[in-house]
């Protein structure tokens, strides 16, 4: 016998020996337990279906010629809840072996003629160990991955919070209207039955749809009176900005170009850039009758709210020229079905 590294003691892999005659499962069993493999026996095939759907192991000795099902049916069964055990089919009957066609098909990893030695079978056994390590640092690398990449989502998450906090903090007028138009645009998407991505999605547009404020100048954003027309062309700057910001981060870059559009207006006469109907995002006309909402239902430095019902007045008569008719009739169909004061 070739000698193992971890004859000393047990390595960290399992396998099950599966035969209709005991002497062999006994024989492999003893065999390689002197490596230091965890081994099972099994000499009932339906059985073993059964101990390896409920037990871990990492490998499986399979006989071919077996009752009352051969190893191919067992190999069958097992593929349908585990594609991860490595399997050696066994025969005793070199002219009964099953052709390498359905070897193939049968998705195993090795193949032994039973002999007096377990050499060669050591070979495929300790060949399918290096294979499972190998995975298993794989998988160890891609679960380390995850988490870096998880904890690089997050430390974005709070970066682009705080922005869009400061930008709600520089304004008691716009405080926590993100939030409402994020809530809104979410709640017009589900009537409009878009699926859970769409719908995480347009909720996190509706956070950051005013990110590019950021870099509007307070004498602008805070200004009591009526804005200048040049004034006014800074402010229309910002979903560009928006769009600039969130392009820089690779969690963001999908929403980027709603954000950019959601002062598009269906009759192409919005901006930044004069889109018309359906070339604007779907989620951008979302977003941009919940934000006209959520405006008109506050006090603004320069006037003061609007009531709820003129506020969804303006929304039915500017239905097909500033607003999607489609996210208006999902908007204003929640207003006859819930108390909007929920949402301002």
């Amino acid at each position: 016998m070739r000698k193992n590294k971890n004859a000393a003691g047990q390595n960290a892999f399992s396998m099950i020996t599966v035969d209709d005659d005991e002497l062999m499962t006994s024989a492999l069993q003893a065999y390689f337990q002197r490596s230091g493999y965890q081994v099972d026996t099994e000499n009932n095939p339906v059985n073993a279906i059964e101990r390896v759907k409920e037990g871990h192991y990492d490998i499986l000795l399979l006989d071919f010629l077996m009752t009352p099902i051969c190893g191919d049916k067992v190999i069958e069964e097992i593929r349908k809840f585990n594609k991860d055990i490595f399997i050696i089919l066994l025969t005793g009957h070199k002219s009964m072996a099953p052709p390498l066609r359905t070897l193939r098909e049968l998705d195993i990893q090795g193949y032994y003629e039973k002999s007096d030695r377990f050499d060669q079978l050591e070979l495929l056994v300790e060949s399918c160990v290096k294979s499972i390590r190998q995975m298993r640092q794989i998988r160890s690398y891609q679960s380390e991955l995850n988490i870096m990449y998880q904890t690089l989502n997050d430390n974005y998450m709070e970066i682009i919070t705080v922005m869009r906090t400061m930008v709600d903090a520089r304004d008691e007028y716009t405080r926590g209207h993100s939030d409402r138009v994020a809530a809104l645009s979410r709640k017009i998407g589900e009537k409009m039955g878009m699926s859970q991505q769409q719908l995480s999605q347009i909720h996190l547009a509706g956070l950051f749809h005013d990110i590019g404020k950021i870099g509007v100048p307070d004498g602008i954003l805070l200004k009591p009176g009526k804005l200048t027309i040049d004034e006014y062309e800074i402010i229309k700057h910002h979903p560009q900005e928006g769009e600039r910001i969130l392009s820089a981060l690779t969690l963001f870059k999908e929403i980027a170009p709603i954000v950019r559009s959601h002062h598009e207006r269906v009759d192409g006469s919005g901006y930044p850039d004069h889109l018309k109907g359906e070339a604007i995002p779907l989620h951008a006309r979302i977003i941009a009758v919940a934000d006209a909402f959520d405006a008109m239902t506050s006090n603004r430095h320069y006037r003061r709210s609007m009531s709820i019902e003129m506020a969804l007045d303006e929304i039915r008569q500017k239905k097909g020229t500033q607003f999607d008719e489609q996210a208006a009739d999902a908007f204003l169909q929640i207003a006859d079905e819930e108390d909007l004061q929920l949402y301002i």
